[in-house]
């Protein structure tokens, strides 16, 4: 796999959408954590990670990981108001806790003002045993690729 630059998967924009927000029309706060996971999903294809190759599809017949990785806690900060059609630069930074855990920090910016961020920590679960075990490779490669030669 040769990964691409840094700063072309480890970044991404979304633009606001009505359905998104609340009768307020503020974006309504579950999107926040939603884009998180969206956006690091984003970041291991970009990367060039297969889906397939680290979420597992049918714990019954499944062909491609006998892995999960639960998200254990999770944040999210709003510093500023979000409304429809605003447009957000959207950026991850992956950071391996130890060899069964990996958080994603992720920072949202409108016009290089950050409006809020968030946090998914997970942790590399058996799919059968449910017991804790190695992130599978993919992940520690992504997150090491992640740190190298990016200022973000």
């Amino acid at each position: 796999m040769v990964a691409k630059k840094a700063q072309q998967w480890l970044i991404s924009n979304r633009t606001v959408r009505f359905g998104e927000t609340d009768a307020a029309g503020v974006l309504h706060f579950h999107h926040l954590l939603r884009w998180c996971h969206e956006a690091w999903e984003t970041s291991l294809e970009g990367y060039g990670v297969q889906m397939n190759e680290i979420f597992p599809i049918n714990p019954i017949n499944n062909q491609n990981t006998k892995i999960a990785l639960p998200i254990i806690h999770c944040e999210a900060d709003f510093k500023y108001p979000v409304y429809t059609g605003d447009s957000l630069l959207i950026t991850i930074h992956p950071e391996q806790i130890d060899n069964s855990q990996f958080q994603v920090k992720t920072s949202f910016l409108i016009d290089s003002k950050n409006i809020g961020s968030g946090l998914l920590l997970h942790k590399s679960i058996d799919i059968y045993t449910r017991k804790t075990c190695n992130l599978p490779t993919e992940i520690t490669n992504w997150i090491k690729a992640s740190s190298i030669g990016f200022k973000g």
